[in-house]
């Protein structure tokens, strides 16, 4: 929907685990090629998290850099949103160990976001309206996924998409009119809940020596299904949200989308008509770190002066569920 909200982003950071794995590193056991991967997808390499590291882990690293960013102390953060679909455990919220980790002094509220991919969209978009009420000043929203964890190693199509990483961003309520989030969208269609899921380990499907023994418990997803499914309905967002908004493709500085796969990225960049600096693109360092992926994004674009004070930016994402959000931004 249309709206303005007074939210600016104070600061951003992000981290990546120090083991990168190139598309060799598959070649070596599976059927596949290096060729291959980079074709259908664009990823050259990605990032797996040590054996010790949990999502909060790669969460608190961006966590940190994200306070350095914006120039505050935990002390600050009235709200810890975590966005993941790989949390340390069911139940606490992930948010939890990251406001442990950051040692706050007073009892920040956390929580943790279920959205997938589209995760990082889903709670800008929730703690915009908190932000704008007046009801917080500051909030740090994260986007950290450890997707290697529960790739399937046997299945090629789905074993070299993912890496892992963590994006994170402050948000402040913002006293300039001109300053804050002009339209924000999010939804989801029920019905395409199998096309990405894990499908054991919940309370529909308890873990059991079956379960783990027919490989249940690894991320299964239909990738033709999803890729015509992103493609039509990530244009369709940017179109109604450009309309809606009054704006053209031209009056976005930097688009960013989620990094699932370069072909639909670029597919979408070609039906705007804009060239390639001015959509981010990253997936092929990164690979697919779902909620993580546009908030890394973010901050690389920020660092490099590809985007400033005063400029649009639009955020898209597509995710399981099947999931979607979009956000334009006037930092």
């Amino acid at each position: 929907m249309t709206l303005r909200m007074p939210v600016r982003v104070r600061g951003t950071g992000m981290y990546v685990p120090a083991d990168v794995r190139d598309n060799q590193s598959f070649c070596n056991y599976l059927d596949t090629t290096d060729e291959w991967i980079v074709t259908r997808t664009g990823i050259r390499e990605r990032h797996y998290a040590a054996p010790e590291q949990a999502a909060s882990d790669l969460a608190l690293e961006a966590s940190r850099a994200a306070l350095k960013d914006a120039g505050i102390s935990a002390d600050d953060i009235d709200l810890i949103v975590c966005c993941t679909a790989t949390g340390d455990h069911p139940f606490p919220a992930t948010a939890a160990f990251i406001q442990a980790g950051l040692g706050s002094a007073k009892p920040t509220a956390a929580m943790d976001v279920s959205a997938a991919c589209a995760g990082f969209l889903y709670g800008s978009s929730l703690v915009s309206g908190l932000l704008s009420s007046g009801v917080y000043e500051n909030v740090l929203v994260v986007g950290a996924e450890v997707l290697t964890r529960v790739a399937d190693a046997e299945d090629r199509t789905t074993c070299v998409l993912f890496g892992d990483g963590a994006g994170a961003v402050v948000y402040s309520r913002s006293n300039d009119p001109e300053q804050g989030i002009l339209y924000s969208e999010l939804g989801c269609e029920g019905s395409r809940t199998d096309h990405i899921w894990i499908p054991a380990g919940g309370s529909r499907l308890a873990t059991s020596s079956n379960t783990v023994a027919e490989r249940l418990h690894y991320l299964r997803m239909k990738g033709r299904e999803v890729y015509r499914f992103a493609v039509n309905k990530m244009q369709e967002l940017i179109d109604r949200a450009l309309e809606s908004c009054n704006l053209t493709p031209e009056d976005i500085r930097l688009i960013i989308p989620h990094q699932s796969n370069m072909r639909i990225i670029e597919s979408v960049r070609e039906k705007l008509g804009l060239p390639a600096e001015r959509v981010s693109m990253n997936i092929d360092r990164y690979g697919n770190t779902s909620a993580a992926s546009v908030p890394i994004a973010l901050h690389e674009a920020r660092k490099a002066g590809r985007v400033k004070a005063g400029d649009l930016i639009l955020m898209v994402a597509i995710g399981a569920g099947l999931s979607w959000g979009l956000m334009i931004l006037r930092l």
